[in-house]
């Protein structure tokens, strides 16, 4: 059964988070707040929850468009190939945030993700909880929407009822406080301009 962990969005507890991380670096999964929607993820360098991830996602890991979350720009860079100043700079403006950067995947990028693609989704969310987390653990984490199977709520925004949902599937639920209802913006940086190419509740500041 999931262990459930209520976590101030501001100043999460410390003993909190490095139980966490000691979840992740067990293979872990984990349902956590963003400043967007849940997301459920687990440490990208561990394959076994990576595949479990996408299996309660219901696809192969190497079909999914999964993101990472790093804690901040500085850990970009060990995923991606070298940036343009100017993606850097629209980076820099807008993150933390509720933004998805598609930029150009380098090596260190574990295989069972990156198959046969050549891009990665970045995402730095302005939400302390799971940067503190990210922070704690010294590596991005996978991180994939909660979407429910409602007809007409496509994400579930409540975290005790995510986590009746899901205490026998996944490792840890994280209470955050209610989540949001609309998706991160999508930005694809692999063309020679920026293109959006799904609009969540916030524009880019360009």
């Amino acid at each position: 059964m999931a262990e459930f962990f209520r976590m101030h969005p501001e100043n999460p507890a410390e003993r909190h988070i490095n139980r966490i991380v000691e979840i992740l670096k067990d293979d872990g999964v984990i349902i956590y707040p963003t400043d967007t929607v849940y997301g459920i993820g687990c440490d990208i360098t561990k394959p076994k929850a990576v595949e479990r991830v996408a299996l309660i996602k219901g696809i192969k890991p190497e079909k999914a468009n999964f993101s990472f979350i790093c804690y901040d720009l500085s850990h970009i860079s060990d995923f991606t190939k070298p940036l343009s100043n100017n993606i850097f700079k629209l980076m820099k403006r807008n993150l933390p945030g509720p933004f998805t950067f598609i930029l150009e995947a380098n090596n260190n990028v574990p295989k069972i993700l990156k198959a046969n693609r050549k891009s990665i989704g970045i995402r730095v969310p302005n939400n302390n909880i799971i940067r503190e987390i990210v922070k704690a653990l010294g590596n991005p984490i996978l991180t994939t929407s909660l979407r429910t199977n409602d007809e007409i709520i496509e994400y579930n925004t409540d975290p005790e009822l995510i986590y009746e949902e899901y205490e026998n599937i996944v490792d840890a639920v994280i209470d955050g406080g209610y989540g949001g209802l609309i998706a991160s913006t999508i930005i694809d940086c692999t063309g020679s301009e920026p293109e959006i190419i799904r609009q969540g509740s916030v524009e880019p500041e360009f």
